[in-house]
């Protein structure tokens, strides 16, 4: 008889080779407790996040790192006592210009140059003491002179041009960045007070524009309308500021969009008013246009304006005499509403 079983039964399938040892060849013994590997390798990773599917998701490194809460700025709050200065100081102004281009005729140009230079002098004023460049004095003298050449030469030129006042601005700019070169300790700053020295003589240059158009035939009821558009403009936006501003336009900024959209609707309105009774070549309709320019200018100026001074603030440098300060958008605003208007009489009448 055959037997039941292989021959292969109890027959060591090792005996060819070497008997494995106790770490080869057995099965992993089942885990009694958490392996402290896993541990550290779930420290390393991080802990998960769930998928949209419910799966958990592993945090990369950015999402690891903690993110810090954003700073909530305060608004500024709008002084109303100021506000309705600004807009006295605006009405003010526009007052002086207009009554100032009336005394304006052919051959009898100096009391209007003698209004215009008083309203430079306050520019020069104001706006150095604002921007406060690194030689202020040098910047206010040069400034000081551009006026009194570009005034020189808007009542003694030959032809009523815009081009001797462009040569005494650029005249000015120059001599005011030299001044400053020349200057050792103002050197190192001189790039800065690049902008800041072509603002100052550009703007005192613009007033000028103002001389140079009441020469030509009807230049002087332009700036009647232009300079009534801006003045009622910035005067409302102001006022509106100190009774509603809002909504605000940035938290650091102490303006609103209502005074700023109804003071540019409100001059536009008194500038079509006073074209119905000017005559011939201004209507209505031309008015309307020629002042809605004026005033738009004017008031986004004086917004510039307020939108530069919250910028040197948030800069960490100090504030500047609050006369100064409130004084220098109304005079940009005039100050670039004036060959604004020079424009619009060229295009339209």
């Amino acid at each position: 008889m055959f037997p039941s079983t292989s021959p292969e039964t109890g027959r060591d399938p090792w005996s060819d080779g070497p008997r494995p040892g106790p770490g080869h060849g057995q099965p992993p013994a089942p885990r009694s407790g958490p392996n402290p590997d896993d541990d550290d390798r779930r420290e390393r990773s991080g802990p998960r996040r769930a998928r949209r599917g419910g799966e958990p998701a592993r945090r990369t490194d950015d999402d690891a790192a903690v993110e810090p809460d954003e700073e909530v700025v305060p608004p500024v709050e709008v002084r109303r006592p100021l506000s309705v200065a600004t807009a006295g100081f605006a009405a003010l102004l526009g007052v002086g210009l207009v009554l100032g281009a009336q005394t304006s005729g052919p051959g009898h140009r100096l009391p209007f140059a003698i209004v215009i230079f008083g309203v430079q002098l306050l520019f020069v004023l104001a706006w150095t003491m604002a921007m406060r460049p690194p030689a202020v004095l040098l910047v206010a003298l040069v400034s000081v002179g551009a006026a009194v050449a570009a005034d020189t030469a808007a009542v003694q030129s030959d032809i009523a041009g815009l081009a001797p006042l462009g040569y005494v601005a650029a005249g000015g700019f120059v001599l005011g960045v030299l001044g400053q070169l020349v200057r050792r300790v103002d050197r190192v700053r001189v790039t800065d007070s690049l902008g800041t020295t072509l603002l100052i003589v550009v703007g005192v240059v613009a007033f000028g524009t103002l001389i140079v158009l009441s020469r030509i035939p009807a230049g002087t009821q332009a700036i009647t309308v232009c300079l009534t558009a801006s003045g009622v403009a910035l005067t409302v936006a102001r006022l509106t500021d100190a009774v509603a501003p809002w909504p605000r336009l940035a938290p650091q900024v102490p303006r609103g969009a209502a005074g700023v959209v109804g003071g540019a609707m409100v001059g536009t309105l008194a500038s079509a008013a006073l074209g119905s009774y000017l005559v011939t070549p201004f209507t209505p309709t031309r008015a309307a246009i020629i002042g809605l320019v004026a005033a738009v200018t004017a008031v986004l100026a004086d917004l510039a304006v307020g939108y530069a001074e919250a910028g040197r603030l948030m800069a960490g440098e100090p504030p500047t005499m609050w006369v100064a300060r409130h004084m220098q958008g109304p005079l940009g605003g005039f100050a670039l509403a004036a060959p604004a208007a020079y424009a619009m009489c060229m295009l339209f009448l």
